[in-house]
Formats: structure tokens, sequence, C-alpha cells
């Protein structure tokens, strides 16, 4: 018998290529597909286009009846839906739509108006504190200016990007979770959350597209490019969407 020790039988190494029969081994890290880089301008021009095509003159479905009335619109709108909303002031503006007939009109009677709304008790005294503001030191005017808005009980940049945009036509993109979900799929930016999509996305929409790009990208997103399932199968801009998971019928 020779006197030769048999060597130890090697183990391969896991390998992190997919076999054509399966997964790869468990412990092996896959790399992913990218995420896709954001349309090019020339894209960008075409897809505002067909938006444009598809809804000539886009309007906002919150009911308001001047700047004071949307600010307080907009406002009640947080963490409710627009047609509870429009609810809540199809008793409230009867009532009152001017700063001082909201003040003249009282805390209590204003929460009996919106008291179907979430969080009613806190926007019922941000809307006096606000006409208090309003009367006192803006002359019972709603000024154009968002930072000016912002410094308003309950008023934040998505509230007051929405007012300066339908009220005094300056072009501004309100980003909620709609436009953040739509901006980021299409891609036409690459961002982590709302608060980080508003600046970037005014940067890049083509200036003729500006002032109802909020409201094409808000209803695009409402009504196709659903959070769960959008439906891609009838999405004007289907082609030009970089998005990977489109949906069938």
């Amino acid at each position: 018998m020779s006197d030769l020790k048999r060597a130890p039988r090697r183990t391969p190494k896991p390998s992190a290529k997919r076999s054509a029969k399966g997964p790869p081994l468990a412990g092996v890290k896959v790399k992913r597909a990218s995420t896709p880089k954001p349309v090019d301008r020339k894209t960008m021009m075409e897809i505002f286009r067909r938006f444009e095509e598809a809804n000539p003159h886009p309007e906002g479905e919150l009911n308001y009846r001047n700047p004071y009335t949307l600010l307080v619109a907009v406002a009640l709108s947080a963490q409710s839906t627009d047609v509870g909303v429009n609810k809540a002031t199809a008793l409230l503006f009867p009532l009152a739509d001017t700063p001082r007939k909201m003040l003249d009109l009282g805390e209590e009677r204003l929460k009996e108006c919106i008291k179907t709304l979430n969080f009613f008790n806190t926007k019922a005294r941000n809307v006096m504190a606000t006409a208090r503001l309003l009367v006192d030191e803006f002359g019972g005017v709603v000024p154009p200016s968002i930072e000016v808005l912002e410094t308003f009980p309950g008023v934040g940049r998505k509230t007051a990007s929405v007012v300066v945009n339908i009220a005094f036509g300056i072009p501004r993109i309100a980003v909620d979770t709609h436009i953040f979900r739509v901006a980021n799929r299409i891609p036409l930016v690459v961002t982590k959350t709302p608060n980080d999509t508003q600046a970037p996305l005014e940067a890049l929409v083509p200036p003729e597209y500006a002032l109802h790009a909020h409201h094409w990208l808000i209803l695009h997103g409402r009504y196709v490019c659903k959070a769960r399932k959008p439906e891609c199968w009838r999405c004007p801009i289907n082609d030009l969407c970089r998005y990977p998971d489109k949906t069938a019928p």
C-alpha cells in the first residue's frame, strides 16, 4: 500500500451566476437592474406635448371661489380626499369666503362644517389663525408668495405652491405622492422623497409647459399611473416611459 495520502477534496466556491434551472445559491449577492436614467430633454418635451394635447386646460378638483377659499380648501385637503373637502366647503364657503367672514363665523361653527375631515380640530384652529393673520397684517388679501404663505399656520410648501400656481398663475409644482410616483416612474427625475423632488422637477420641466405641469402630473398619477397597478395599456406616454414593470389589461 502506498504511503501517499489522498489530497482532500476541495469544495467549489459558490458562483453568482444564475443557472438555467434555478436561482443563484443562497447567500450569494445578485446585482439588481439599476434604476432607469431620467428621460432626455427631447423625450420630456414629447411627454408634456402629449399631456397638453389630451388635456389643454387642466384644472384642480378642489372647489373654490377666490384665492382665500383656495388657500382654505388646500389646507383642509391634508390627509383628506378632494371629494370630502368639497362636501365640507359646500357648507362652509357660502358662510365664509373671506378672512373677515371666517373670523365672524367663529371656530366652533367652522368645526361643525368640517367635522367630517381628518384632524378637523387642528385644521379649524389653523384656518382661524390664518384668517386673523390675513386680516391684521395683509388687509385680508392672500399674498402671491410661497415664502410668505409658508409662514402661515398649517401651510407648508405643497399648499403654498398649489395656491400660487392656481390662484396667481405662477409656475410651481406642488409634489404630492402622485407626482412623486409619476416623476420617478417615467422617470423625469430620480429622487428619494417628495420634498426632494420639487426643485429638480421645476428646473427640468420646459418653460412652455411649466404652468400646467402640476395638474398634468397629478391627474396622470391619480387616474392612469396608479400606485398599486398602473394602467399602462392606456397610458398616452407608454412608449416613452421607462418604467420596467409595465402592466397589461
